[in-house]
């Protein structure tokens, strides 16, 4: 979980393949309307998450059911992550990084829907998790994904 562009989908590829295991990014399941909405750089409010969260909260069920996977998602609200994880076994992951670096790595994508402006309102509503794993992301994609095995390795014991 992060704001966008902290590397949810680059880490979250890397760590599913390295755990032989399914990756789903919740961009991917974002409606039409709010995908339109987020290529004029209009900001998503709750209205339009909820029912985004609660699809993807049925998913996290299903793809339960099948065994372990990773899913990139922004989850910037405790009360999202509490919608997400609602009768789901989840573990979040921040990937936490400064505002400068990862409007530097924006500045750079292509082809994304998201809008560089949008990046101050993500940073507003973000409420930084407590109870889970932080990794800086002011490293390599390798290195967190270590980071991350580690950390999910000590909590299962």
């Amino acid at each position: 979980m992060g704001v966008s562009g902290s590397g949810k989908t680059s880490v979250g590829i890397l760590l599913a393949k390295s755990l032989s295991i399914p990756f789903y990014d919740a961009d991917d399941y974002h409606n039409c309307s709010s995908i339109q909405k987020m290529k004029k750089g209009v900001a998503l409010n709750d209205s339009d998450r909820i029912p985004w969260l609660k699809l993807l909260s049925s998913k996290i069920i299903d793809w339960n059911l099948k065994g372990d996977s990773v899913l990139a998602c922004s989850a910037l609200k405790e009360k999202y992550r509490n919608l997400l994880s609602k009768n789901n076994k989840v573990a979040f992951i921040f990937l936490d990084g400064s505002y400068d670096l990862i409007y530097e790595r924006l500045a750079k994508r292509k082809n994304h829907f998201f809008r560089k402006k949008m990046l101050e309102e993500q940073f507003t509503i973000l409420e930084k998790p407590i109870d889970c794993i932080t990794i800086p992301i002011n490293q390599s994609v390798e290195n967190i994904c270590l980071m991350i095995s580690s950390n999910l390795k000590k909590q299962n014991k």
